[in-house]
């Protein structure tokens, strides 16, 4: 893998999970990344495209956010910038996996699915948050 960098800018709107989806599973398929990995990466897109959507932007027209797929020597990489109010990671509960109830599984599935989750504000006095999430491979042996 050589360290490319795949950007998406996308308009705020739930009907763009499908465009940040796709392009998700188009990158790791041009890399010959495994189905479990792909699949991982193509789920947790769209639970943070959900939750930005609905919770950092609050259905707010005219918001956007940026993608960025990193394609790594060890690890594929996905971080979005949200222009939200500041998302506190760590006050989301870990939920019992049996717990039946709607919503509230976004940040569990990032939890389970990548080996790293991180969320901070962008700073600088720009509004929003920095979510990234890594999925570690040894040598993309595990993903390629």
């Amino acid at each position: 893998m050589d360290g490319s960098i795949f950007s998406l800018v996308l308009p705020s709107e739930a009907r763009m999970l499908s465009v940040a989806r796709s392009f998700v599973e188009a990158v790791c398929q041009a890399y010959r990344l495994d189905r479990t990995t792909t699949h991982a990466l193509v789920i947790v897109t769209g639970e943070a495209v959900t939750n930005i959507v609905r919770h950092a932007h609050q259905n707010r027209p005219g918001s956007q956010m940026e993608m960025h797929l990193e394609i790594l020597t060890d690890a594929v990489a996905i971080t979005f910038r949200d222009e939200g109010e500041p998302f506190d990671l760590d006050a989301v509960p870990e939920l019992p996996p049996g717990e039946l109830r709607i919503g509230g599984r976004g940040i569990y599935l990032m939890r389970t699915l990548m080996d790293e989750l991180t969320c901070e504000p962008r700073g600088a006095g720009q509004p929003g948050n920095i979510l990234r999430m890594v999925k570690r491979c040894e040598a993309m042996r595990e993903c390629g």
